[in-house]
Order: structure tokens, then C-alpha cells, then sequence
């Protein structure tokens, strides 16, 4: 385990050189003597449904991202998988998975996923980011992952307002530790790599958080943090599910996603219309547009207050009412909560 990097993101830069250099070292960085590593010529492949930092730390550790496309679930589709790896393997570096995936989905072909990657040569990085659905429950080296980062920021308590601070630690299998980064001046037993950030401990401050929630937490307690965030999500999609286009069908995983797109052509509204209009509620919308267009993804997270959940489902169930009316002919498409003066402000409450 190395706690070099400051950011998820940072993590996927780090394992993704660990990679390299570990296929650099056993002759696979030369399989085919006409592909050269730092000519980006070595194929990582990323799932549609992936994080978007993914293909850019891909990019960065001069690896050629190659899409490989999800169903209309969230899964990754195991066909075009298949046929990427065959038309790639002599360059195959890694694939990055996130698990469950952005949809909200617990992969059902992920064992096969990474069984098929390491077939071919390849190296698993799981994207750690989806986490909160897995501690206590699953252990990604147990179903084929090779390399992963942690978000203490997301998934171990440390504080994530404004931007940060962050921490990524990566872990990797006993094969892929001699790779991890080193010191930028004090050399590191068994270390082949320099330092990957101008702190070499990272934020080493912080950390203390991390380790106090999990002490107090226990292995109990971070396994319930884990199902409770299972059930939270799958409390406010069933709740929804009448109104909204849930985009998988039955149970979700710690979060999952409303398709609006359809409101689009029955009422003229878009997905940034209900957005601001969720203000008017006095909330913050969730993350909108990912990972589908005109959609919003939802995470209440193992610590939201029942309370506070329905205090959001219900709005998005009035707002939804808002819709039906200009569904029905009953609201003018132009001139409606949804469209004018949004949000709306107390100064334009007092004008009325």
C-alpha cells in the first residue's frame, strides 16, 4: 500500500505506472517488437461506463485508451470486450474497471472480466471510487483486481467540501509492489520508481481521520456503513421508480440514476431545468449529465438521515407532478415553474 497521492486520480496515475513498469520488466512492453511502451502503443482498455479521469490517467502513463462498450444497464458488454482483447492483445496493458459501476450496477461478468484481461496478459486496475458499496463486504483482489486506489476523502471520512483535501493511497498485489513510487531523495528498499508527488508522504496529515473512523468503525461497523449505503440507494430509487425512468431494473447498488431525457420531447424540460428547479427546494442538484446525458445520479451515501432522503424524493416527486402537467396540457410548455424565474428568488417572491 502506498499513500503517495492526493487524489483518486493521482491513484490511477500511480497503479497505471506500476503496471507499465511491471510489463516493462517481465519483456511484455516488447511483445510485438514493433510496438514501443512510450509511443502510447500499449492498449488500456476502459468501459464507456468508466470515470472520466480514467482514460485521462491512461493517457498520461502513455497508454492508447480503447472504449469498450456497457449495456443498457451499466454492465460492460462481455462481446465487444471479448473482440477488443482479441483485436489488442499484443498490446494489452491493463483494463480499468470501476465496481459496482457509475450506473449504479454490481457487474454480473466481472470475475470473467478480469479472468479474461489476465488470459491475454493483462493487469486489472479497479477504480476505487465505488467503494462505499463494498467495505466489509467484497475484497477486489478476491475477484481479480490487481491494482486499486482508496478515496479516503470519499470513502474514509475525510472531509471532501470544497474541493479536498484528498488522499488516493494505492494497493496493489504482492507482483506490482517493487513498482510502487519511491522517495524523491531517500531510496526505498525494493522500490524501482521515483516519487510521483513533491510531498513524498503525501497528505500525510490527515490520515489520522482515516485510521480514528475505522478504529471506532470496526469491521462491523464499516460492513454496515457499506449495506446501509446499499439500502439508502435502493430506499430512494424505489420510491422514485414510479415517477422516474430508473435506469436498471430491480436493485441497485450504493447509487443509481434517473433518466430524464424523455421529459425533453413531452414537456420541453431538460435536465438542467429540474436542476435549478431542486433549488427552489432548497437543494443542490446531484450530479447531472453522468455517466448518461439528461440524467442525474444519485448517492445518498451511508450517513444521509431518512428524513432528509424524503425530504428530496419528495420534491423530485412535485416536480415531477410540474412535468405531468405540462404533459397534459394543463401548463404552458414556455410559461411555467419549470422555465421561468428559476430559481426563484425571494426578491421575485416579494414582487408578486
Amino acid at each position: 500500500l502506498d499513500g503517495n497521492c492526493f487524489s483518486g486520480a493521482s491513484g490511477e496515475y500511480t497503479g497505471l505506472l506500476a503496471i507499465r513498469k511491471y510489463l516493462q520488466s517481465i519483456d511484455q512492453g516488447q511483445r510485438d517488437e514493433s510496438l514501443i511502451f512510450h509511443q502510447k502503443l500499449k492498449v488500456c482498455l476502459i468501459p464507456i461506463s468508466a470515470h472520466g479521469t480514467n482514460p485521462a490517467s491512461a493517457n498520461m502513463a502513455n497508454m492508447r485508451v480503447v472504449v469498450v462498450d456497457a449495456d443498457r444497464h451499466g454492465n460492460i458488454n462481455y462481446k465487444d470486450l471479448s473482440a477488443k482483447v482479441e483485436k489488442y492483445k499484443n498490446e494489452l496493458a491493463a483494463i480499468m474497471i470501476t465496481y459496482p459501476s457509475t450506473h449504479g450496477v454490481f457487474e454480473s461478468s466481472v470475475v470473467d472480466v478480469c479472468a479474461k484481461i489476465h488470459e491475454n496478459g493483462g493487469q486489472v486496475y479497479l477504480d476505487g471510487a465505488n467503494l462505499n458499496a463494498q467495505v466489509g463486504l467484497c475484497r477486489p483482489g478476491d475477484y481479480g483486481s490487481d491494482v486499486s486506489h482508496l478515496n479516503l476523502h470519499k470513502t474514509f471520512s475525510i472531509p471532501h467540501g470544497g474541493g479536498g483535501p484528498g488522499v488516493g493511497p494505492v494497493g496493489v498485489k504482492m507482483h506490482l509492489a517493487p513498482f510502487l513510487p519511491g522517495h524523491s531523495v531517500v531510496p526505498v528498499e525494493e522500490r524501482k520508481s521515483g516519487a510521483v508527488s513533491a510531498a513524498p508522504y503525501g497528505s500525510s496529515s490527515i490520515i489520522p481521520i482515516t485510521w480514528a473512523y475505522i478504529r471506532m468503525m470496526a469491521g462491523v461497523g464499516l460492513k454496515e456503513a457499506s449495506q446501509m449505503a446499499i439500502l439508502n440507494a435502493n430506499y430512494m430509487a424505489k420510491r422514485l421508480e414510479a415517477a422516474y425512468r430508473i435506469d436498471e431494473q430491480g436493485l441497485v447498488a450504493h447509487e443509481f440514476i434517473i433518466d430524464c431525457k424523455d421529459f425533453k420531447k413531452t414537456a420541453g424540460v431538460e435536465v438542467v431545468d429540474i436542476a435549478k428547479r431542486l433549488m427552489d427546494y432548497g437543494f443542490h442538484a446531484p450530479t447531472m449529465s453522468f455517466p448518461v446525458h439528461d440524467c442525474f445520479m444519485i448517492e445518498p451515501t451511508e450517513s444521509e438521515d431518512k428524513d432528509e432522503m424524503d425530504r428530496l424524493v419528495d420534491s423530485l416527486l412535485a416536480i415531477r407532478e410540474e412535468i405531468a402537467l405540462i404533459e397534459t396540457g394543463r401548463m404552458d410548455r414556455n410559461v411555467n415553474p419549470l422555465k421561468v424565474l428559476l430559481p426563484f428568488s425571494i426578491k421575485a417572491f416579494f414582487l408578486r
